[in-house]
């Protein structure tokens, strides 16, 4: 059995050693998206992962994908999509766009994790400056975007989408090479895939990652809206 969590948003969670080998990473479930619950499950490396008419699930899985910023890998056809400078890049413009976009059912995934009450609690946390999103943008329309949260020197990235091809991609890169120049630790994709792993993602066991989850949680980030800082950005290799 996993312990349910109770009404106070403020409570600590469970020790992450403590979740199930079997589903990985089950922490604990209830609770609900306040946002004082859910910066203290980030903080503690714990999120949550649930679908529509199942109870709140807090994970936090024995492997986590991560992409060291410094590291992430452009192949040579995304650095000609990046010299080719298709894209308008923005960030923070859009954000409840951008997670609607990311909730939309796809061909290999008709239901999604991303519910109306996950699109209010990160919409909250995008007015309180916590969570962002980059937007591409094809003849003033959105083509793509990604979304997620910044905390200290850590980003915990949620989703992301295109309509364009490689517009994911490209904003991928961009966001890892600015992080990469604000000395962020990780950019941390919680699940692999194949996308991500062609980017340079790899697997970091729970201990490590939560060792270097506390050596830059409370380290200084870039706080507040991001809004401007990539706006007219020229996106190139």
């Amino acid at each position: 059995m996993i312990p349910q969590l109770g009404a106070d948003p403020g409570a600590p969670f469970p020790p992450p050693d403590e979740a199930l080998d079997e589903p990985d990473g089950l922490l604990a479930w209830g609770g609900d998206l306040d946002p004082l619950r859910l910066l203290n499950a980030y903080r503690a490396g714990i999120f949550p992962w649930y679908s529509a008419g199942q109870p709140i699930l807090w994970w936090c899985p024995s492997t986590r994908c991560v992409i060291p910023p410094q590291r992430l890998h452009v192949s040579r056809r995304l650095a000609r999509t990046l010299r080719q400078g298709r894209f308008r890049i923005t960030a923070d413009r859009a954000f409840p766009e951008i997670i609607a976009a990311c909730a939309r059912p796809r061909p290999s995934q008709p239901s999604t994790w991303i519910t109306a009450e996950m699109q209010q609690a990160y919409t909250r946390l995008h007015h309180m400056g916590v969570a962002h999103s980059l937007e591409a943008w094809l003849d003033d329309q959105l083509a793509g975007g990604i979304y997620g949260l910044a905390l200290g020197r850590m980003f915990f990235g949620e989703s992301m989408y295109s309509e364009a091809r490689d517009a994911s991609k490209v904003l991928l890169a961009l966001l890892c090479r600015q992080l990469s120049a604000w000395n962020y630790a990780l950019l941390d994709c919680q699940v692999s895939n194949p996308h991500l792993r062609q980017m340079g993602a790899r697997q970091m066991r729970r201990a490590d990652f939560l060792r270097v989850l506390a050596a830059n949680i409370d380290a200084p980030g870039v706080d507040g809206p991001w809004t401007g800082r990539f706006d007219g950005e020229a996106v190139t290799a």
